[in-house]
C-alpha cells in the first residue's frame, strides 16, 4: 500500500501526464537521461533541495517565447505546449476553481435558475473547501516538484498538496447540484449525472496538467468530497430548515464562521491558504444570512408553481435577459468587493498604525482575517437579498 501511494505522489507520474497531453518542458530530454540512469528505487531529485531544483531554470534567456514568468517570488521553468486545444482545456477547467469564477458565475444559478440551488451549492461549497484547506495545512504534504513537472500556477504554489481543493470543489458542486435539482426541475438524470461527471473529471485532470497536484492529491480530493456529500445528503433538509427559519441561525452563520477563520493553523511561512478560507466562510455567512432575511420577508424568489418545473426554453429573450442579469449581477458583485476591501483596509491600517503603502501588512492574521471576511460577507449578503430586487427595479427578473 506504501508503494502505491508513493507511486500515486510521484512527480514523474504528473510529468508523464503533462508530455502526454503535449506539455513539455524546454530541456525535459535532458531530465528524462537523468532519470535513467538513476539507480532503481531512487526518488526523483530526491537528493536536492527544491530551492535549487527551481534554480537550475534561472539562467534561461529572457528573449526566449518560452521565458519565466516572476509570481510571488517564484521562477516558472520553461514549456513548450504542443497540443492547444487541451491547453486551452485545462486551463479553462482549472479556472473554474478560481475566486473570479465563484464571484462571477455561481452566482447565477440564483439569478437565472432557482435560489434554492444556490443555497445548497454555497453551503456544500463552504464545507468542503474549508475541510480541505484545513486538511492541507495539517498533513503538509509537498506539490509535485519542478522540474520534472512543468507548474502553470504560481501564485498558490507556497500552499501544500494533499487533497486537491479544486477536485473537492468540482465534485461537491457537480454532484451537490445534480441531487439537489431532482426535486426542483425536470431533467433527464442519466443527461445530468454524464454533465456532473465530465465537468468534475476535466478540473480533477486540470490539476494533473497545471502541475499543481499529484494524482493522489486529486484521487483523494474527489474521494474526500464524495465521502463528505454521502455523510451529509440525509440531513440536507433539516440543516435547510435550521437556517432559514431559526431565530439563531445568522448569529451562528457569523459567529462559528468568522470563529473558524480566526483559528485556522498557523504556518511556519506564509500561504495564501488562510485567506482563501477566510474568503470562502465569509461569502458563506453572508449568503446564509441573506437567504434567512429573504425566507422572513417572504421573497425568497424560487420558482412558483408545482415542482419541479421545466426548464426554461432558450430563446432570444430568456438569453437576453440571462446576459443582463449577469452584467448587472457582476457589477453589483465586483463594485462591492473593491468598496468594502478599500474601506475595510483603511480602516484597519489606521487602527494597527501600518503604512497604507505596506502592501505585505495585509498578510497579517489581524488585518487579513477580518478584512476578507467582512469584503466577502458584504459580498454574499449583497449576491442573495440585494441582486434580485434590483433586477425587479430594472424590470430584468
Amino acid at each position: 500500500m506504501l508503494e502505491l501511494l508513493a507511486y500515486l505522489h510521484d512527480s514523474e507520474l504528473v510529468a508523464q501526464f503533462q508530455r502526454r497531453c503535449g506539455l513539455f518542458l524546454v530541456d525535459a530530454a535532458h531530465h528524462s537521461k537523468e532519470r535513467t540512469r538513476a539507480p532503481a528505487g531512487t526518488p526523483v531529485h530526491a537528493e536536492e533541495p527544491r530551492g535549487q531544483l527551481k534554480g537550475r531554470w534561472d539562467h534561461q534567456d529572457k528573449n526566449s517565447n518560452y521565458q519565466y514568468k516572476q509570481n510571488g517570488g517564484c521562477s516558472r521553468p520553461q514549456y513548450e505546449v504542443r497540443n492547444h486545444l487541451l491547453h486551452f482545456l485545462f486551463l479553462l477547467s482549472a479556472g473554474l476553481g478560481h475566486e473570479i469564477f465563484y464571484i462571477t458565475c455561481l452566482p447565477c444559478i440564483h439569478w437565472n435558475l432557482d435560489p434554492f440551488l444556490c443555497r445548497r451549492l454555497i453551503n456544500m461549497w463552504t464545507l468542503v473547501m474549508y475541510i480541505g484547506q484545513l486538511m492541507k495545512d495539517v498533513l503538509k504534504l509537498p506539490r509535485p516538484l519542478s522540474p520534472p513537472v512543468v507548474k502553470l500556477e504560481m501564485r498558490v504554489d507556497a500552499e501544500y498538496g494533499l487533497p486537491s481543493t479544486h477536485a473537492m470543489a468540482a465534485t461537491a458542486i457537480s454532484f451537490t447540484v445534480l441531487l439537489s435539482a431532482q426535486s426542483r426541475i425536470q431533467f433527464q438524470f442519466e443527461v445530468g449525472l454524464l454533465i456532473a461527471l465530465t465537468l468534475s473529471s476535466l478540473v480533477c485532470l486540470s490539476r494533473l496538467y497545471t502541475g499543481m497536484h499529484s494524482v493522489l492529491d486529486v484521487i483523494c480530493g474527489a474521494l474526500i468530497s464524495a465521502i463528505i456529500l454521502f455523510l451529509t445528503y440525509p440531513y440536507w433538509e433539516t440543516f435547510d430548515n435550521f437556517q432559514l427559519r431559526s431565530s439563531i441561525s445568522p448569529v451562528v452563520a457569523l459567529s462559528l464562521l468568522l470563529f473558524l477563520s480566526y483559528t485556522y493553523p498557523e504556518l511556519d511561512h506564509y500561504s495564501p491558504t488562510r485567506g482563501d478560507t477566510t474568503t470562502i466562510l465569509g461569502v458563506g455567512a453572508g449568503c446564509s444570512v441573506g437567504y434567512w432575511v429573504n425566507e422572513q420577508l417572504g421573497e425568497t424568489f424560487e420558482p412558483k408553481g408545482v415542482l419541479p418545473v421545466p426548464l426554461p426554453t432558450l430563446t432570444l429573450t430568456v438569453l437576453a435577459l440571462g446576459a443582463a442579469r449577469f452584467v448587472v449581477g457582476v457589477v453589483a458583485l465586483v463594485g462591492t468587493r473593491q468598496v468594502v476591501k478599500t474601506l475595510s483596509l483603511q480602516v484597519l491600517y489606521a487602527w494597527y498604525r501600518v503604512p497604507k503603502s505596506d502592501d505585505s501588512a495585509r498578510r497579517k492574521r489581524e488585518i487579513e482575517v477580518p478584512y476578507k471576511f467582512v469584503t466577502y460577507t458584504a459580498v454574499g449578503l449583497v449576491n442573495s437579498i440585494l441582486v434580485n430586487r434590483v433586477f425587479i427595479l430594472l424590470g430584468i427578473l
